[in-house]
């Protein structure tokens, strides 16, 4: 089966012609009938060029900029990876793979990374792409007054240099999930200002597409980069990236023909939109978890037992019932999904416990509602899992106050900013990369402001010593004990992980394996999928 699955994606890759492919596969033992019916699925998979891509996007705020530093929400980084490049990416398969880097390598313990440029790459303006480049992209993250996403991501690397045309980084510990970080959708490369700065305001980068027009929180416009230095890549002739945040009117778009393909859909109108003869459904499990972030540096969520109580006083399989309608599993208030390397299963599974809630609520002292902002902004749901969290927490004798916020703006004036909201992660393929980029003490985007405690101090530690552990079994043991850690003391109630489930027309073709890191094949539709005709 292998070999034929292999013959298929070589058709499909146009390698040979269909006379060659039924030979090939009727040598394999498949009947005549059985191998047409594999090659037209595999003529649908074949890429063809053309046509203009509409994309509506579930994310988007008047306050989105071009500045790769200030991405936060799946649109701006939809156009982010569509019209730049990183040194490495995520591939279909889940594996990393080089992109703007040819190759790269380590020393022996992992505090030095070189990574050879690939040659005759372009930015969209004519300009070559350099090392130099390079060093001030990365480098736009890790100034003194950076407030990017990435600054944490980046705290162990001490100096980045060029050699020819490999660039260097020096880091002061080693870790080698290292690459994994430079395929951070923040850190796509822009081109060097010649002082140590970058053009990020002209959207200018190396992708497939280059930027015609961007409005903020509405849409984005692009065509294809003539001088586009990857294969089989970017097959249609323009690309528009529409925010639709409200996600009926996305899913009526999406059945109305007014666009190609929609991202987040609603789990309960999934049944619905299967009955449609022009669209598919796709759903992916992933490392995408809802989250309901508490601030420590936020009264009254800098008590212990008050974040304990709350974490026992939330009925979980209800919201994956409710909310998810089964697309989902179990989440243990870590971010940590099964499908991560070093996944503690061990790890006891916390249950509502009424009980256990009001025993941690009377020793918190706490009186009075406690607030949980919320909006579905955050995700297809939220308010209505903000309103089963009240419930199921007056059980216990907690009082909570659902406070709906608005969509616009949710990103910038809620999250990360008031003490109990709403929120999404789509997860890391590495632990390291999921800590670092919301939970170590030196991440902009520690949404539980989990600093200072005890607990805290030893899972900073434990974070620091596992990315330079060579000992397989050592490693594991210390992410179990930081996922352990998350769970007991830190601010994030994790009810659930969700699976991607998107909606897309038929006339839209893609390779049979997507990406699974973000929605829509990680987020690089534009580039990767085309029309069928």
């Amino acid at each position: 089966m292998n070999n034929i699955n292999k013959l298929s994606t070589l058709y499909s890759q146009g390698k040979f012609n269909r006379r060659t492919f039924m030979q090939g596969a009727t040598g394999l033992g498949l009947t005549i009938a059985a191998a047409s019916t594999m090659a037209v699925r595999a003529e649908a998979a074949t890429p063809k060029m053309g046509g203009h891509m509409r994309i509506g996007i579930g994310h988007g705020s008047t306050t989105d900029t071009l500045d790769p530093s200030t991405f936060e929400n799946g649109w701006s980084t939809l156009i982010g990876l569509t019209i730049a490049n990183n040194l490495t990416e995520v591939g279909p398969d889940g594996n990393l793979r080089p992109e703007l880097a040819e190759s790269y390598e380590a020393s022996a313990d992992a505090t030095t990374w070189r990574f050879k440029l690939r040659s005759g790459v372009t930015f969209h303006n004519g300009k070559s792409l350099t090392p130099q480049d390079v060093i001030d992209s990365i480098n736009h993250h890790r100034g003194d007054d950076s407030k990017s996403a990435a600054k944490g991501l980046l705290g162990t690397v001490t100096d980045i240099t060029a050699d020819g045309n490999t660039v260097v980084f020096t880091l002061s510990g080693g870790n080698a999930d290292f690459p994994f970080i430079l395929s951070d959708y923040h850190l796509g490369i822009r081109p060097s200002n010649g002082d140590g700065t970058i053009d990020w305001a002209s959207g200018i980068g190396t992708g497939g597409y280059s930027l015609t027009s961007f409005d903020p929180g509405v849409r984005g416009e692009m065509v294809r980069n003539p001088n586009n230095w990857k294969e089989n890549t970017a097959f249609v002739d323009s690309v528009s990236v529409l925010s639709i945040i409200d996600v009926t009117a996305r899913q009526n778009a999406l059945m109305n023909g007014d666009v190609d393909m929609i991202d987040r859909v609603d789990p309960k109108t999934v049944h619905l939109l299967k009955r449609a003869p022009n669209l598919v459904i796709e759903e992916q499990a992933g490392y995408l978890h809802y989250t309901f972030p508490m601030r420590l540096n936020v009264a009254p969520f800098d008590n212990y037992d008050l974040r304990m109580a709350l974490k026992y006083a939330v009925k979980r399989q209800e919201l994956v019932d409710k909310i998810l309608l089964g697309h989902g599993a179990l989440g243990n208030d870590h971010p940590i999904s099964t499908a991560v390397p070093y996944h503690n299963a061990d790890l006891e599974q916390r249950e509502f416990d009424p009980e256990k809630a009001a025993f941690h609520y009377k020793k918190s002292g706490h009186s009075g509602a406690v607030q949980l902002s919320s909006s579905d902004a955050a995700f297809a749901g939220a308010v209505d899992a903000a309103q089963l969290i009240k419930a199921s927490a007056a059980e216990c004798g907690i009082d909570v106050e659902v406070i709906r916020e608005p969509s616009d703006g949710y990103w910038s004036n809620v999250w990360n900013k008031k003490g109990w909201s709403a929120c999404y992660w789509s997860g890391r393929p590495t632990q390291d990369w999921m800590y670092s980029a919301a939970y170590t003490d030196d991440t902009e985007w520690n949404d539980t402001a989990w600093v200072g405690t005890p607990s805290a101090d030893k899972f900073n530690g434990l974070v620091r010593a596992a990315r330079i552990e060579l000992d397989d079994a050592k490693r594991r043991a210390m992410y179990g004990e930081c996922q352990a850690l998350i769970s007991d003391d830190g601010g994030a109630l994790v009810p659930m992980f969700a699976n991607h489930i998107s909606g897309v027309s038929t006339k839209i073709g893609h390779y049979e394996e997507t990406s699974a890191n973000f929605d829509l094949d990680g987020l690089k539709c534009a580039e990767r999928w085309w029309f069928n005709s």
